[in-house]
């Protein structure tokens, strides 16, 4: 008796106009193979039909952080008619770094933060640490972030972005970045999948270095599944990216948790692509 053929469900891979992103190939390849369609589609393209997809992978919408508002709209909006990885309400926590405040506050251990939001300001006796990172809660990469040793200087951004209906994040500059850089490490379908270290975004001309693989130490996985498990949704992730650096006493802290635009870092591992997409096919065929 012959078999039907498997089914191939469309799946899009959701980026922006933003940048190139060099994960989108590897990614569409992976998910081919996975027995899916797939297809890059703009989240903002009014001309997509979201409503075609067995799921749609949030991944590369790098030109969130000034759209927002359109962001959050568009992806409560684009639930309604397909499966989103990473869900909505995921996002809308996610990208806004107060979601660290929180984690804080569950006993996670995350790198020391004052948080200055509109209306506020600095105050002479609060982060009292002689190098300071000044940066906004909603960001990608090092958008609109000052590392400074002048204190003044911190003061003046952190009340800049206060001023303009920011909420700013004051952290000390950790110089163990320098040598040992942040640890990423790549959860897939809920379960770990490699990690990479990266060269510090701060440290100037000449003290980055490229992203490598790496074993991360058993502390840090530790660290990293402490952080997944505070989340209530962590069943309902298709990936997440846990970024560590270490502190002045050595214990890894968080300094970022990604649920919705990282680089996932796919060529650094030759089975991470089709993790991903075993994963993501995984929950369509449970739907």
């Amino acid at each position: 008796m012959s078999q039907h053929p498997r089914p191939r469900p469309a799946v899009a891979y959701v980026t922006s106009h933003r940048a190139p992103d060099a994960e989108v190939a590897v990614a569409l390849a992976a998910f081919e193979r996975a027995g899916l369609t797939a297809e890059a589609a703009v989240w903002d393209d009014p001309a997509v039909q979201w409503e075609r997809y067995a799921a749609a992978v949030v991944r590369s919408t790098w030109d969130y952080p000034t759209r927002r508002p359109e962001f959050l709209a568009w992806a409560h909006r684009a639930a309604g008619l397909t499966r989103l990885c990473n869900p909505a309400p995921v996002l809308e926590r996610n990208t806004d770094k107060t979601y660290l405040r929180e984690l804080s506050g569950a006993g996670v251990p995350v790198v020391p933060t004052v948080w200055v939001g509109p209306g506020e300001q600095l105050g002479d006796a609060v982060a009292p640490w002689p190098e300071l990172v000044v940066k906004p809660a909603v960001s990608v990469g090092a958008r609109d972030t000052l590392r400074t040793s002048e204190r003044a200087a911190a003061v003046a951004h952190a009340a800049a972005l206060a001023a303009a209906g920011r909420t700013a994040m004051v952290q000390p500059y950790l110089s163990m970045v320098e040598g040992e850089g942040e640890t990423s490490l790549l959860f897939l379908g809920g379960e770990f999948s490699h990690a990479v270290r990266r060269g510090p975004m701060l440290a100037g001309a000449d003290g980055g270095f490229a992203d490598e693989t790496r074993q991360p130490d058993a502390d840090q996985l530790a660290v990293a599944e402490q952080v997944l498990a505070a989340l209530p949704e962590r069943a309902d992730l298709l990936y997440a990216r846990v970024d560590l650096v270490r502190g002045t006493d050595g214990a890894p802290l968080l300094i970022e948790l990604e649920l919705t635009e990282p680089r996932l870092f796919l060529h650094h591992h030759p089975d991470a692509a089709d993790r991903l997409a075993a994963a993501l096919r995984s929950r369509i065929d449970r739907a």
